[in-house]
């Protein structure tokens, strides 16, 4: 009989996996919703020693390795070891690698390629243009108890939303220091003291996930699961979410699980092949971006996907996702010309991976946290965006109203003399108000790309402009529906957001300005206090008509009502 020999050290540390037969089951089936529990970089201790456990989805890799300081950066130490289930995972337990260490993973594919790629689960990243991950936990002592069961009084949908939009690298800057944004830590005292001054429900921040074009505004992300490092940690950030729940202000993230760059360190040919995205460029690129579209119809892919959405929600406390462009990933023909797109199996233009693949979303977020929101900015007449997905809907909580928003914006950019013959820009959307839970946006998208501030397109003098956005302001707070206003809108921000300033603060010294602002606080008050208001914003027992038809004098008239049959009356002129 032949001697059983005992394992060596390193085939011991080999041995140690955080993932389970049920685990490999759900991953490869696309019903793993808490991969970042199991993927990625974590902090282990085996066999009584220190380490870190890494493990990384690459199945068509030769080898795979992490690299990093430790082994000065070399391919051939740290060496992963296949799973023997056909997973496609690499794992293994490296001792004396801690916390603040940064690494990639060196991947050698089956085509003959030698890559350097971040961690698709890396909870922390360098601070860009450096690409690397670094090994990091999420340690953090949370004071927002009372939040989360308040929260849990009633659904993600029937609560007032005036939702103050940021971008948090320009909201308020350092001039004295560089013209440096803020970090998390100064946000959440000063960003924090502003929006619950002035009466806003929620923040909604443009993606904090780690992104490295800073032009980007965050929606180019190669870092999924990291708040972006360049204003802090992500205990940092968390603190952030803290102080606003502690202010009694909800936190929706913009998410983007639409498309990705093609960074060399990022997602684009994971490992040599078309992991993430289709390999056919008329479905796997997007044209107006120049960037990646998710192979929806991968199981693995969906598993990181809404891995991450409830990631956002569970590890760091989101009140809500606001998901960006869902028109892009409804259309197999979106921003495409004939020959340019390939129909569905039906014939027809529908990315039904793209459909399931949201329903599903939607449905695990709302399964496992049904008090949060999640918000479809969604720019076409698709029916149902907002219905339950038992009714044929794809489920998500609100829509974007963006037929609203062109509408009013294009009304009160008209002079009044003129205005009669657009009477039906500000009446028309009650005709489709409750066919979806709207939010009213007027966004980020709004004061870019050459088209000025809301201050700036209205008519007439200082004080005409003035006069005409505060009575924009009140028709969006008095019409059903949630609110989402940019940051510096609330003040008249008179220049076009540009995301490498600050907005112009300085402005508050001015009258119109501070009054623009009394204004805005004031509605929020309104919005927040009167029932009428925000009862029934998706409902038309909420709202009734007096009058919609005086166009000579661009008069309309209505009411809004609760319950108890409590009416507002507005007129606006």
């Amino acid at each position: 009989m032949a001697k059983k020999t005992s394992k060596t050290k390193k085939e011991e540390l080999d041995s140690f996996s955080l993932l389970t037969d049920f685990d490999i089951h759900l991953f490869k089936s696309g019903k793993h919703f808490k991969l970042y529990e199991k993927l990625g970089a974590h902090l282990a201790t085996f066999k009584k020693q220190a380490g870190t456990y890494f493990a990384v989805w690459a199945p068509n890799a030769r080898s795979v390795s992490v690299i990093g300081n430790f082994n000065h950066w070399n391919s051939n130490d740290h060496k992963l070891s296949p799973r023997w289930d056909e997973s496609g995972i690499w794992e293994g337990f490296f001792p004396g690698i801690g916390k603040g260490e940064a690494y990639k993973y060196a991947i050698h594919s089956n085509t003959g390629e030698y890559l350097e790629k971040a961690d698709p689960f890396a909870f922390y990243a360098e601070v860009a243009p450096r690409t690397a991950s670094i090994v990091w936990d999420h340690t953090y002592s949370w004071k927002d108890q009372v939040w989360l069961n308040d929260r849990k009084k009633e659904s993600g949908v029937s609560k007032p939303y005036s939702v103050y939009e940021v971008h948090a690298g320009s909201w308020r800057r350092k001039p004295e220091e560089g013209n440096r944004s803020l970090s998390y830590k100064e946000l959440a005292i000063e960003l924090v003291q502003y929006v619950k001054e002035n009466g806003f429900t929620h923040v909604e921040f443009l993606p904090v996930m780690e992104h490295p074009f800073f032009g980007s505004w965050g929606y180019q992300l190669t870092g999924y699961y990291a708040p972006t490092s360049r204003f802090g940690e992500p205990q940092d950030f968390m603190m952030l979410v803290d102080a606003l729940h502690e202010a009694e202000i909800g936190v929706i993230l913009d998410w983007v699980p639409s498309h990705f760059p093609g960074d060399a360190h990022g997602l684009y040919k994971f490992d040599g092949t078309h992991l993430y995205e289709h390999a056919d460029p008329r479905k796997g690129f997007h044209p107006d971006w120049s960037s990646y579209i998710y192979n929806y119809g991968r199981a693995e892919v969906r598993s990181f996907l809404i891995s991450n959405a409830l990631f956002w929600i569970d590890v760091f406390h989101a009140d809500g996702l606001r998901v960006d462009a869902v028109a892009s990933m409804l259309y197999l023909d979106y921003s495409r010309k004939e020959g340019e797109w390939i129909p569905n199996e039906y014939g027809g233009n529908e990315n039904i991976e793209a459909i399931n693949f949201l329903k599903e979303f939607n449905e695990v977020v709302y399964g496992n946290f049904p008090d949060v929101v999640t918000i479809a900015e969604e720019s076409t007449a698709w029916p149902g965006v907002s219905k339950p997905t038992y009714l044929g809907g794809l489920g998500f909580g609100q829509k974007w109203m963006m037929g609203w928003m062109h509408d009013t914006l294009h009304y009160f950019k008209s002079d009044p003399v003129y205005r009669k013959y657009h009477q039906d820009e500000i009446t028309f959307s009650i005709v489709y108000a409750f066919t979806e839970n709207f939010m009213l946006p007027l966004s980020h998208d709004e004061v870019v790309h050459g088209k000025g501030s809301l201050i700036g397109r209205m008519p007439g003098d200082e004080w005409r402009r003035f006069a005409n956005l505060r009575l924009m302001f009140t028709y969006m707070f008095t019409h059903p529906g949630s609110k989402l206003l940019f940051m510096g809108g609330e003040f008249g921000q008179t220049a076009e957001w540009n995301h490498d300033n600050s907005l112009d603060w300085h402005l508050l010294n001015y009258a119109p300005h501070q009054g623009m602002l009394t204004l805005i606080r004031e509605l929020n008050h309104l919005y927040k206090t009167e029932p009428a208001c925000f009862r029934f914003p998706f409902d038309n027992r909420g709202f009734e008509w007096v009058d919609y038809s005086d166009r000579e004098n661009s008069v309309i008239v209505f009411m809004r009502q609760n319950r108890k049959q409590t009416r507002l009356h507005f007129n606006c002129l």
